[in-house]
């Protein structure tokens, strides 16, 4: 089944903090780790990603660094600040509270 992307765009950015809360990634990284954590139902293109995570570190949310890695260009690596793991934990609250009422609607009532 296909998914409307219409869906996934709003929850973007709460998807990339929860990869980065167990480690730090690279952009490639976040992109497998999103599919295989999905069964494969999310798959982030490059030209949603780099944007998102440039917004993400504008806002204080997560940090960038780089490390050469003996290829042609050294692999920026993204890490959770401290904000962006509050930002992160009030994301994920909206989000039960969002998709119980969703499921709510959908079975029914209360």
């Amino acid at each position: 089944m296909t998914i409307d992307k219409s869906l996934l765009a709003g929850s973007t950015a709460l998807l990339v903090l929860k990869l980065l809360e167990s480690g730090d990634k690279y952009g490639y990284q976040m992109v497998e780790e999103l599919r295989r954590r999905s069964d494969q139902t999310f798959e982030l293109k490059s030209g949603t990603l780099y944007p998102l995570l440039h917004s993400l570190e504008q806002k204080g949310y997560i940090e960038a660094w780089e490390e050469d890695v003996g290829t042609a260009r050294p692999r920026r690596y993204y890490h959770l600040t401290d904000s962006g793991r509050r930002q992160l934990a009030e994301k994920e609250d909206e989000w039960r509270t969002y998709a119980g009422a969703m499921f709510r609607v959908l079975e029914g009532g209360a």
